[in-house]
C-alpha cells in the first residue's frame, strides 16, 4: 500500500471519529468522564496490583476509594455551594442597582459628549442597562437549564460514570493490547513512539494540572471565606477549577472576586487589597511551586493551543467537546511535531541533492556539468 493510500485511510478514519463524536455527543459524556476517570486512576490500579491483588480486586478497591471520596465531598461542599448560590441569585438585582449607580453617571456622560444632539435624557442610559442586564441574565439562565444541567446528563454522570469507570480499568490491559494488536506492522515502532509522547503530554498535563485546580480550589475558597468575601466559597471553587485553562482562568476568577468585592467592601480598599493580595500570593505559589512539582516541564502543550483547543471543541460539541480538548490537542500536537519532523528530512525540504542547496542545474554551486 502506497503512503498516499496509507494517509487516505487514515484522514477517513479521523473524518469518522469527529462525525460519531458530533452525531453523539449528547449521550457521550457519562462515557468520555468514565474513560478519563480510569486514565487517571490506572498508574494507581496498577501500583495496587503489583503488590499481588488480582486486577479486578484492585480495580474494585481504587474505584470505591475515588467515588467515596467524591461523594464525601459533595455532601460536604453541595450544601454550603448551594447556599451561596441561591444567596447571590436573591442578592444579585441589589448587585445591580449598586453598579448601575455607578455606571450610569459614567454611561450619560459619555453618551452625552458623543451624542449628535448634545445631550442624553435623564435615565434614559439606566433604562437601556438594565434592560440589557436583564436579557443577558435571561439568556443565561435558559441556557443552564437546557446545557450540562440537565437532569438527565446528571443522573448518567452520577450512575453510568462510575460503572463505565470499573469495567474500563478493569480491561485497560487487554484493551490497550486489542488496540495495539490492530495496529499496522509496518508502522508499529512509530506509532508506539508517538503514543507514548502524547501519553507523556496527558500525563503531565490532566493528571498534574488536576491535582493543581483541586490544590487552587481549596485555598482560593478557604482565603476568600476568611476574608469575609460573601459567596468566597464559590468563587474561590470557581477559580480553582477554570486555572485548567492556563493564565485565562487565573485572570477571570480574579476579575469577578475584584468585581465582588468592590461591590460589598465599596470604599474599604484594605479588604479589597486583601483579596488582590490572596490572588497575587496563590498565583506565586501555583507558578513557582504547584505547577513545576505537579505538572513539570514535560507537557509539551502550549497555553494558547490548549485555550484554542479548549473553546473550539466546546464550540463544536459543547461539554463533551471540553473533556475531549486537552487529549485531542494532545494528539494532533504530537501528529504536528512528527510531520514536521519528517518534512525536514524529506527532499521537499532538503532539495534533491540532499544538502539543502538551491536547486540550480549542473550542481549546487550553479556549475555547469562537464
Amino acid at each position: 500500500m502506497t503512503a498516499r493510500r496509507q494517509f487516505l485511510y487514515w484522514a477517513a478514519g479521523a473524518i469518522v471519529v469527529v462525525a460519531l463524536v458530533a452525531l453523539l455527543k449528547g449521550v457521550l459524556l457519562p462515557f468520555v468522564a468514565g474513560i478519563a476517570v480510569a486514565y487517571f486512576l490506572d498508574p494507581a490500579v496498577d501500583r495496587v496490583e503489583s503488590m499481588g491483588l488480582p486486577r479486578w480486586l484492585a480495580t474494585s478497591l481504587i474505584t470505591l476509594v475515588f467515588f467515596a471520596i467524591v461523594v464525601v465531598l459533595a455532601v460536604l461542599l453541595v450544601p454550603m455551594i448551594q447556599s451561596q448560590v441561591l444567596s447571590l441569585i436573591q442578592n444579585l438585582p441589589g448587585y445591580v442597582e449598586k453598579a448601575q449607580s455607578v455606571i450610569v453617571p459614567l454611561l450619560e456622560r459619555t453618551m452625552s459628549l458623543i451624542s449628535a444632539d448634545g445631550g442624553q435624557q435623564p435615565g434614559e442610559a439606566a433604562a437601556l442597562l438594565g434592560e440589557n442586564v436583564s436579557q443577558v441574565l435571561g439568556n443565561l439562565a435558559k441556557r443552564l437549564v437546557s446545557s450540562g444541567l440537565a437532569l438527565f446528563n446528571l443522573i448518567s454522570l452520577v450512575f453510568i460514570t462510575p460503572i463505565v469507570t470499573f469495567y474500563l480499568l478493569r480491561d485497560w490491559d487487554k484493551i490497550v493490547e486489542a488496540v495495539d494488536n490492530l495496529l499496522p506492522r509496518a508502522h508499529v515502532g512509530t506509532i508506539h513512539e508517538q503514543v507514548g509522547l502524547v501519553d507523556a503530554a496527558l500525563a503531565g498535563f490532566l493528571r498534574g494540572q488536576a491535582l493543581v485546580c483541586l490544590i487552587l480550589a481549596v485555598l482560593y475558597g478557604i482565603a476568600l471565606s476568611l476574608v469575609g468575601l460573601e459567596f468566597g466559597l464559590v468563587i474561590g471553587i470557581f477559580t480553582g477549577f477554570i486555572a485548567f485553562v492556563p493564565y485565562v482562568g487565573f485572570f477571570l476568577g480574579f476579575a469577578v472576586a475584584l468585581v465582588f468585592a468592590a461591590l460589598q467592601f465599596g470604599g474599604d480598599f484594605g479588604s479589597i487589597g486583601i483579596v488582590i493580595g490572596i490572588y497575587v500570593v496563590l498565583q506565586l505559589v501555583e507558578t513557582m511551586a504547584l505547577t513545576p512539582r505537579l505538572v513539570g516541564e514535560r507537557v509539551g502543550l502550549h497555553p494558547v493551543w490548549v485555550i484554542f483547543a479548549l473553546l473550539a471543541a466546546g464550540a463544536m460539541f459543547g461539554f463533551v467537546g471540553v473533556l475531549i480538548a486537552v487529549p485531542a490537542a494532545a494528539i494532533v500536537g504530537v501528529l504536528i511535531r512528527f510531520l514536521v519532523g519528517r518534512y525536514s528530512e524529506s527532499d521537499l525540504f532538503l532539495g534533491p541533492d540532499g544538502t539543502g542547496g538551491p536547486d540550480v542545474p549542473g550542481g549546487p554551486d550553479g556549475e555547469a556539468a562537464p
